[in-house]
């Protein structure tokens, strides 16, 4: 019964990549820099399976010890691209070797956009790249006016509709999304279409947790879609089901934020099957990296360490648990974007060594081609797999 558990602490970067200068994310480094900037910030049983311990400067500062329980490192990431999808997609085997179009400078085409009006049968607003937050505030008042879904883009690769629930129910919302997903392909073709549904009233307008992203199919084969393929479960916690197109997986578990992530993780880790039980914790990234809120972000890294060991301990012998993130989006740097850094790993398991310090890795997809092998599922990704260092 050996199981794959994967946790993705979403935006969770541990340092800037070489190429970081190209992403403008000189200085970025998520965790280093909340440490810094909140020097009480404690993650003591992140750091006992090795956190403190991963190569990179000032990383010592997360909490060095002297025999981590587990094995550590720090990834690179061989895809182009510092976005949800790109880094899930590498983590599960496929790499993105062409970067997913934005928009941030003009916009959305006239010709898409004429083509999506048309399409949904009424005229839209915004059109430009804006933080979700603010734009509902600053349209938010016309929309509800007009009935015109609010589109805006940002420095990820995402074409996103916000709408009050009250003037375009959740159900009307998702249609749309959907429609704007067929639409955007090709040289439009952007990661993510994703409904932002808000309510409240002039001046105090809040997004509610009826999100929902419509992605892309991922390019290739992932290990989700050969586990399932073999027979096994695979199990995707929070918006897993929504990255990877709600492909390869047996079981799905949407969750509404990071709390419950955790808990239901917990809660299936606990249960009898064989396969890969795959989590996105998006918390850290979408409420606090986003908004470069430090304090929250804090916050937020302490409550699942304080959560591990309930995790550990629902393990069966032969699980192995993953510990990693998709890149960073440093709440410290006066940028609200996502950040293009390295991501750490922690790997636990009664038959993963202690102290193995594995390195600086080349790619993220070092996980799939990891977990591959250990279920035996057969991949050949263009990754190098960590298994004979781990197992004892």
């Amino acid at each position: 019964m050996k199981r794959a558990i994967i946790i993705v602490l979403d935006s969770v970067g541990i340092g800037e990549l070489p190429d970081a200068a190209d992403f403008g994310d000189v200085g970025s480094n998520t965790l280093v820099n909340i440490k810094k900037a909140r020097p009480e910030t404690s993650l003591p049983n992140m750091a006992a399976l090795g956190l403190g311990n991963i190569q990179g400067e000032d990383i010592h500062l997360l909490g060095k010890v002297d025999a981590p329980k587990g094995a550590y490192c720090k990834l690179g990431e061989k895809s182009i691209g510092k976005d949800t999808t790109t880094g899930h997609w590498e983590i599960a085997g496929v790499l993105t070797k062409e970067p997913f179009p934005t928009f941030t400078e003009t916009g959305f085409p006239k010709e898409i956009m004429d083509k999506f009006e048309e399409a949904i049968g009424r005229k839209t607003l915004g059109n430009y790249a804006a933080s979700g937050t603010v734009i509902i505030q600053d349209l938010g008042d016309e929309h509800v006016k007009t009935g015109y879904p609010i589109v805006y883009t940002s420095a990820d690769s995402v074409f996103q509709i916000a709408a009050h629930e009250d003037v375009i129910p959740v159900d009307k919302l998702y249609e749309i999304c959907e429609t704007a997903r067929k639409l955007l392909t090709g040289k439009y073709g952007v990661a993510r279409v994703i409904a932002r549904p808000f309510i409240g009233t002039s001046g105090n307008y809040t997004r509610t947790k009826n999100r929902k992203d419509f992605s892309l199919e991922p390019t290739g084969v992932t290990i989700l879609d050969l586990a399932k393929e073999k027979g096994m479960n695979v199990i995707a916690i929070g918006k897993i089901e929504d990255i990877f197109e709600h492909r390869g997986m047996t079981r799905t578990d949407h969750t509404t934020n990071n709390n419950d992530g955790i808990e239901k993780t917990i809660l299936y880790t606990k249960e009898e099957f064989e396969g890969i039980l795959f989590t996105n914790l998006v918390d850290t990234d979408m409420i606090y990296g986003h908004r470069n809120d430090v304090e929250g972000y804090a916050k937020a890294l302490e409550y699942f360490d304080s959560k591990l060991p309930e995790i550990m301990d629902a393990m069966h012998d032969d699980d192995i648990l993953f510990i990693t993130a998709d890149h960073g989006c440093d709440p410290t740097t006066p940028s609200t974007d996502h950040s293009r850094e390295y991501t750490p790993l922690l790997v636990y398991g009664k038959h993963v060594k202690e102290g193995v310090d594995l390195g600086v890795r080349k790619s993220f997809a070092d996980i799939g081609q990891t977990i591959s092998d250990y279920l035996g599922l057969g991949a050949h990704f263009e990754a190098e797999s960590f298994l004979k260092d781990i197992l004892k």
